[in-house]
C-alpha cells in the first residue's frame, strides 16, 4: 500500500487534481465548483500518495472558529475507501476544529457508524437540498 500524506496546503491545487469524486450523487458539481468549493472552504485537508498531486480524499469545514463549526464535505476515490483514509481526514478536521464548541455534520444513517469511530454521535437536523443550484 502507497504511503499517503495528509496536508492542508492548496498550492496550486487544480481541477485536474480533483478528478473521480461525487460517486452516486444524483447530481455531481462540475470541476470548476469542486474546485471553488474547496478553495472557499474556511478549512480543508488533503489526501494524496506521496509524491503524488493527485487528491485520493479531502475533507472541509466550515467555522467561526469559536462555537460552531461544520464539516461540510468527505470524500474519498472508491478505489482508496476501507483503507483508513477517510478516518485520518475526520480525525485531523476535528484536531484542527478543537478549540470548537460545537461540530455538526449532515450523513445518511448507513456512514453514522463511520463517523462515532471519531467520537461523533446522532443528532438532530433540518435540511435543503437545491440540487439545482450544483454547477
Amino acid at each position: 500500500m502507497a504511503e499517503i500524506e495528509i496536508s492542508k496546503d492548496l498550492t496550486d491545487l487544480s481541477e485536474g487534481d480533483l478528478e473521480g469524486f461525487f460517486v452516486g450523487w444524483p447530481t455531481k458539481p462540475s470541476a470548476d465548483a469542486h474546485l471553488r468549493q474547496i478553495k472557499g472552504s474556511t478549512l480543508a485537508i488533503l489526501a494524496r500518495e506521496a509524491g503524488s498531486r493527485r487528491v485520493i480524499g479531502f475533507v472541509t469545514a466550515l467555522t467561526d472558529g469559536v462555537l460552531f463549526g461544520y464539516i461540510s464535505a468527505l470524500e474519498v476515490l472508491p478505489g482508496y475507501q476501507g483503507r483508513g483514509i477517510g478516518k485520518q481526514l475526520v480525525d485531523a478536521v476535528l484536531a484542527e476544529l478543537k478549540q470548537v464548541y460545537a461540530i455538526d455534520l449532515v450523513c445518511d444513517p448507513d456512514v453514522q457508524p463511520f463517523y462515532a469511530t471519531s467520537g461523533l454521535i446522532p443528532y438532530h437536523s433540518m435540511v435543503a437540498r437545491r440540487r439545482e443550484k450544483i454547477v
